[in-house]
């Protein structure tokens, strides 16, 4: 009976070892990936003219967006469309210019991910304060025994600590890009860019 409560108590103190080992590591392999990226993109020619050509292109569309307000004739419209090609165009650069360094942090990822998950296998590392949908299960609860499925594997605590650490460490390194061209790119979770009336 004492033994089990001993394990009992053992077991939380383990997950949450465990569970800021992970935080631990997901700020270090955020850190890394931010170090590739400035190594190989961040720092070239090429990059700061287009970020910062993107920047200046965005801020100058939503000014002018401002200004126009509701009220649009035809010419206007098409020096919108223009300045807004030109922004998708010089967004897709970015992107292009950007992609060297995605090759090099997935490469990287993948051993760390390899390695990382032999560590952890079967390991129950957080409880998760609510149940994940049936989509989502596979990941929370990869190679874990039992069907409590609030238990939560290695891989699904990493990416949501990545997921939310990464985009931090780029607004601290400055290398998040601005609101303004968030804005104009849409992006995956920003609003969808409204039609022209």
């Amino acid at each position: 009976n004492f033994t089990a409560e001993r394990s009992k108590k053992k077991k939380p103190t383990k997950m949450l070892a465990d569970t800021l080992l992970i935080v631990f590591i997901s700020i270090c392999t955020a850190l890394l990936a931010e170090g590739i990226t400035w190594l190989l993109v961040y720092r070239t020619e090429k990059y700061q003219k287009l970020k910062t050509e993107v920047e200046k292109q965005s801020k100058k569309l939503e000014k002018r967006k401002e200004a126009i307000g509701e009220a649009i004739d035809k010419t206007q419209k098409r020096k919108l469309e223009k300045q807004e090609e030109k922004l998708k165009n010089n967004n897709r650069d970015l992107s292009l210019v950007k992609m060297k360094s995605m090759f090099a942090i997935g490469f990287c990822f993948t051993a760390l991910m390899s390695m990382f998950n032999s560590i952890f296998d079967g390991r129950v590392v957080a409880k998760l304060p609510f149940l994940p949908f049936s989509l989502l299960q596979g990941l929370s609860h990869r190679n874990l025994m039992g069907d409590d499925y609030t238990d939560c594997s290695f891989i699904f605590l990493y990416i949501l600590c990545t997921m939310s650490i990464r985009q931090n460490i780029q607004k601290m390194l400055g290398f998040a890009p601005s609101r303004a061209a968030n804005k104009q790119a849409g992006g995956f979770l920003g609003p969808p860019p409204q039609p022209p009336k």
